[in-house]
Formats: structure tokens, C-alpha cells, sequence
């Protein structure tokens, strides 16, 4: 009797769980599709929310730099009352306003890939349930180990760490984790210039070119995006010194793969961004089932060369979307 009483409890448990999902709808804002990390992030997503049985709906903006068009869709998005608020800020403070706004409703916030700094967000008034994404600065560390690791920890010569966006603590903290890193494996390497290419392809190339004029003995670059660091792969084989530089990048996104895979792109920090949308579907379900979740949950990464993607055998391979 009480093994059946136990199951008809179970089954019951399920059966309301169940409900309860088709009952929720998340709200998903990213940064812009155009961008294959955030296109990756998208299948994550969708394949999160159909294991978890839950209705989600999904946009983003033009570019990775359209902040005040970001915050409208986000008021927009808001008007229809979602379950849960999940959102990859273009800054830490431009979608403040309409996140207050949702946690005023009862609606968690969750912050995707560590876009929201958890004391600005707090003197504004709004709670962060949780931010998944990968480390950011250990990502950094990781870009400058593998550059030590190609030139030696006696080497020395300049090198060139292209940022996100201004003000965008993202890219800060890549870039801090890169030169905290570099500087410590390798002190004979100096960092001749850390400047802002927004996240920008073009603008990549043109720090690159501006950087060879003035260092043609560059001896590294590191990008915070794959984007970024085939800018600067574009720049310096225009240059003619493609082959001289060590050029990393992060994401691990299609087009990083491909030129990986090409021998022109030396490395990328994979941010396995299909696994960070994915578990935040499901530990946010979790959340709203009663759980409770760490303040900072973190993805693993990994670092993508030509001899591990030539190989295959590495398991987390199968979340490089």
C-alpha cells in the first residue's frame, strides 16, 4: 500500500509540475543574432526550454552596440509580462531601468553570459536570481596561457589585447584575465596597447594595422571576441605577418572554427555558448519549481586549436555550436 500510495504521490507531483510549465513563458532579450555566439546561445535555448516544457519567446537587436534600442525592446517584451526575465545587457547598467521594472512585477531577472555587475545592479533596485555565463577572466587567463605556451615563458616583444565595447564588463574582465596572466607566465611580453574595438570586426583591423605601423615585431594579439580576432587576422596577413603572430581569440564561434581549421586563426577560448542558453532554461525552471540556485553559475570553456578540432576527441567538442 504504501509503495503504490508513493507512486500515486509521485505521479501527482509530476502531473502539477507538468502544468505548471506549459503555464510559463520566458522572455528571452539578447544581444544580436548577426553575432554566431549569440546565434549559438539561441539553439541552447530553444533546446532547453523544450526539455524543460516551457513556451519562451526570444529577440534581440541589430548589433552588439545598439544599447538604447535594447532597453525599448526590453519595455517591449515586459508589456507581455513574461515568467522570467532572462537578458544578455549590451552594458552593465542600460537595461537597469526596465529589469526594476520586472522584479516590481514579481518577474526574476537572470543575466546571461555575466553582462549585469551584481553592486550596480543592486543600488539600482534590481535583484539578479542568478548569472550564467562562462568566467570571463579565467577565459582571459586561458587565451594568455596558450599564447605562452606557443612563444615560451622567456620570450619578450609587444602585445596587443583588443577590448568589447566600453564600459562593457565582458570584455573587461577577458582582457583584465589575459594581462593579469600573461604578466605573471611571462613578463618578457608586454602589452603595448589594450584599446576598445567594440566588439567590431572592422574597427579589429584597423587597431591591428594602426598597432603593426608602430610594432612590427608584434608577437601576440589577444581579441575578447572571435570577431575581433579575425579583424586582426585579416589585418595581419594583409600585412604579411600572419604567420608571425599569435592570435587568439573568444567564443569559439562558426567562423573562428573554420579559420582555425584553415591555419589562420591560431586559437579560441570556446565560451560553448549552446550550453550557457541551455542551463539557463533549466536552472531557472528549477528556480521557479523552488529550488535554489548559486548567485554565479559558471560554464565550463574550452581552448579550440587546429589539433583539437583535427582530433575530435575532446567530449565538450559536441557543445561547439
Amino acid at each position: 500500500m504504501k509503495l503504490k500510495l508513493t507512486a500515486a504521490i509521485v505521479a501527482a507531483f509530476a502531473l502539477t509540475s507538468a502544468a505548471q510549465a506549459q503555464d510559463r513563458t520566458y522572455g528571452v532579450l539578447m544581444k544580436t543574432l548577426a553575432n554566431p555566439f549569440w546565434g549559438a546561445m539561441e539553439l541552447g535555448v530553444r533546446d532547453g526550454a523544450s526539455n524543460a516544457g516551457v513556451e519562451y519567446y526570444l529577440q534581440a537587436v541589430e548589433s552588439d552596440q545598439a544599447a538604447e534600442p535594447q532597453l525599448n525592446v526590453c519595455n517591449t517584451m515586459l508589456e507581455r509580462t513574461p515568467t522570467v526575465m532572462i537578458t544578455a545587457a549590451i552594458n552593465s547598467t542600460i537595461l537597469l531601468p526596465c529589469l526594476k521594472r520586472a522584479n516590481e512585477q514579481g518577474i526574476p531577472v537572470v543575466d546571461l553570459d555575466a553582462n549585469l555587475d551584481h553592486d550596480i545592479a543592486a543600488e539600482a533596485g534590481v535583484e539578479i536570481t542568478f548569472t550564467i555565463g562562462s568566467d570571463n577572466e579565467a577565459a582571459g587567463a586561458q587565451g594568455a596561457d596558450y599564447v605562452v605556451s606557443q612563444l615560451g615563458a622567456d620570450a619578450t616583444g609587444p602585445v596587443l589585447v583588443i577590448e568589447g565595447l566600453s564600459g562593457n564588463i565582458t570584455g573587461q574582465k577577458r582582457a583584465r584575465g589575459f594581462a593579469n596572466r600573461l604578466k605573471e607566465l611571462a613578463p618578457g611580453l608586454e602589452v603595448v596597447a589594450s584599446l576598445p574595438g567594440d566588439w567590431d570586426r572592422g574597427k579589429a583591423a584597423n587597431i591591428t594595422n594602426d598597432i603593426l605601423t608602430r610594432h612590427p615585431d608584434l608577437k601576440a594579439i589577444f581579441a575578447a571576441n572571435d570577431g575581433m580576432a579575425l579583424g586582426a587576422v585579416e589585418a595581419a596577413y594583409a600585412a604579411g605577418k600572419g604567420d608571425a603572430i599569435i592570435m587568439v581569440g573568444v567564443d569559439g564561434n562558426v567562423d573562428a572554427v573554420k579559420s582555425i581549421k584553415a591555419g589562420r586563426l591560431d586559437a579560441s577560448v570556446a565560451q560553448l555558448p549552446y550550453l550557457v542558453g541551455k542551463q539557463a532554461v533549466e536552472e531557472v525552471t528549477k528556480v521557479l519549481d523552488g529550488a535554489t540556485a548559486e548567485k554565479f553559475i559558471f560554464v565550463p570553456t574550452l581552448v579550440l586549436t587546429k589539433e583539437v578540432l583535427d582530433a575530435g576527441s575532446e567530449p565538450m567538442l559536441e557543445y561547439v555550436k
